[in-house]
């Protein structure tokens, strides 16, 4: 049995821990939300946490963006869904005429270490760019399922009056 220690600041900040505290969320969310259906009709304008996702949902209701917050939890723990057989083919023609033109001109010219440690910056800044930006969306899509797990208990009048 391993004794868990208190999470330092930049713990709190790392990519686990806020996918961690998402899936928490969504399972709160999950567990909390016996009948889902009562989030039909439930718009999500009433809610100011919630309602800046309105316009990226075709429908407006609170049912439909219970059902993506599962969704992602589902592809954070599953992995994303699999590309059509289609867009694979298609993908691997990409990266086969990528390769093939980059050992066609790689061989006609050599590389410099000044390049590659370019390339090497430009990965390291690429990454954190989208680590950073991974990380806030989780914390919004935390912050969302709570409200939806709120607003629901609202709805259905469970809870006490200061949660």
């Amino acid at each position: 049995m391993m004794m868990q220690l208190p999470e330092t600041t930049q713990q709190k900040n790392s990519l686990l821990n806020a996918m961690n505290r998402f899936i928490g969320a969504v399972n709160n969310m999950d567990q909390t939300v016996m009948v889902p259906s009562l989030l039909r009709d439930v718009p999500l304008d009433e809610d100011r946490e919630l309602s800046c996702v309105k316009s990226d949902l075709e429908e407006g209701d609170m049912y439909s963006y219970y059902q993506l917050l599962k969704s992602i939890r589902r592809d954070i723990e599953w992995g994303v869904r699999c590309a059509t057989a289609d867009e694979r083919r298609m993908e691997s023609m990409k990266i086969t005429r990528t390769n093939s033109s980059a050992s066609t001109s790689s061989s006609a010219s050599s590389t410099s270490s000044d390049d590659d440690d370019e390339e090497d910056e430009d990965l390291e800044k690429q990454f954190q760019f989208h680590l950073t930006g991974l990380h806030g969306v989780l914390s919004k899509l935390t912050q969302q399922a709570n409200c939806l797990t709120k607003r629901y208990k609202q709805e259905v009048g469970i809870g006490g009056w200061g949660q």
